[in-house]
Formats: structure tokens, sequence, C-alpha cells
């Protein structure tokens, strides 16, 4: 067995903090955020674009979190135009802003919203799922028959950044997730055109054992190590 040395990496992805890691967000781009509820969600990120006050913003998340933290404070802030996920959930703002018909909500089955994620990152432009089919997620949309069973066409997403929370991951963009906190986070740092990565432990390459990493490197643009991370709990339910 040969053994070749290790070279070093083509492009500096490493950014000091999240305020340098949010700069190329504009205003009215399209983002990705992972996490699930409170769980995994990239903290450190989204307070620095509450901070740089872009407006107009589309977010493709699974749900909102909570009114105080996290989406919910850009929600706050009115600085997103668009959600686009799977569940209202805890958030009041998100409920008011929904049914006041201040902001624009697209309502997707969650299992369509991961495989959308997914196909963008595998360069799969569509694909057909059950799902929804005869519903008014169906409205406007191709329908097709298999096997005698009817499918809708759902196009993969084309977000313009992706915003992700990792556990660990070395200056090279190579990442690992923890437990749960995994959720929506591989797939969506490979659907991004820009990848942006916040991490718990930022190491050195070779750190990570290679047969455990989930996101190769190629797909993140830029990472930084996060800190104070609050790492709350939607709801929290002790025996009485």
């Amino acid at each position: 067995m040969v053994f070749l040395p290790q070279t070093q990496s083509v492009m500096n992805k490493v950014v000091a903090n999240a305020a340098e890691a949010v700069k190329p967000i504009f205003d009215d781009a399209v983002l990705m955020l992972g996490g699930f509820g409170l769980c995994g969600i990239p903290e450190n990120s989204i307070a620095a674009l509450v901070e740089k006050g872009v407006k107009g913003l589309t977010c493709i998340s699974n749900n909102a979190g909570v009114d105080d933290f996290g989406i919910g404070l850009m929600l706050q802030g009115k600085q997103v135009k668009k959600m686009i996920s799977s569940y209202v959930g805890e958030n009041a703002e998100f409920e008011r802003q929904l049914l006041s018909g201040e902001l624009e909500v697209d309502l997707i089955p969650q299992g369509t919203l991961a495989e959308r994620c997914r196909a963008a990152g595998a360069g799969v432009p569509a694909f057909y799922t059950p799902a929804g089919y005869g519903t008014e997620v169906a409205e406007g949309k191709e329908t097709r028959e298999f096997n005698g069973k009817m499918y809708l066409l759902e196009h993969a997403f084309d977000a313009d950044f992706a915003i992700v929370k990792a556990w660990r991951g070395d200056t090279d963009g190579n990442l690992v997730f923890k437990a749960t906190a995994r959720n929506f986070n591989p797939m969506m740092a490979m659907a991004g055109k820009f990848t942006i990565v916040e991490v718990e432990e930022l190491v050195e390459p070779g750190t990570l054992d290679p047969n455990f990493i989930h996101v190769p490197g190629i797909f993140v643009n830029t990472i930084f190590q996060g800190s104070d991370y609050e790492k709350r709990i939607e709801q929290r339910t002790v025996r009485s």
C-alpha cells in the first residue's frame, strides 16, 4: 500500500466568525437553513443575518423554530418574504404572518421537502412522488400514473445559499454531524450554490476519520467555528 503525502487546500475556506461568513448574502436571496425545530440550527449565522439586516429573503427550512430564537428572530424583523417549510409549529409570529397574509408560505410535505433538497445536491432536476396527490399540494403540478398509482412532479430546490451547522469540521470543509442534529443539514449542505457552515469544533485536515465524514469538503465554500451555542429544547417535558 502506497501512502501519498497530504496536499494543501486549494482554497482557504475558513473565516473568523459568523458576520464574515454571511457577508455574501444579499437582499432577496433564497436560503436553505438546516435544522429541525431548534435541533441543529445554525444559531450563529442566523444571529449574524439579523444583525446584517438583509431583507426579502426566501427561507427553505423544515420550520421556523420559536418566536424569540433562530429564524423566529428573522421573522420578527420582517426579513423573510417567503417561507418554504413543512410545519408552522410553535412559532406564533410565523402563524400570525401566515394568517394575515404578510408572509408568503409554501407548506409542503416533509418528505417532499427533504427530497427536493437531496435532489438539488444530486443534480436531479425533478422527481415523481405520490405525496400530496389529490390535495392542494398538487395544484398546478404535472401528474403521471405509474403502475396504477398517481404521482406529482416535484422540482429540486434552487437556492443561492445553504447555511448549516455541524458538530465537527476540518478546515477543508469535511463535516461530521452529531445524532439528531444531522437532520436536514447534510442534504442542504450539498444543495446550495454557496454553502456556509458553522461548527462546534474546527480541526485540521486529517483529524476526522474519513469513514465517518457525512459531507465531503467539496460541497463547502465557507466554514467557521461558532460559539456560545444555547442548544435550546423546543418542548421540555418532565415528570410531575
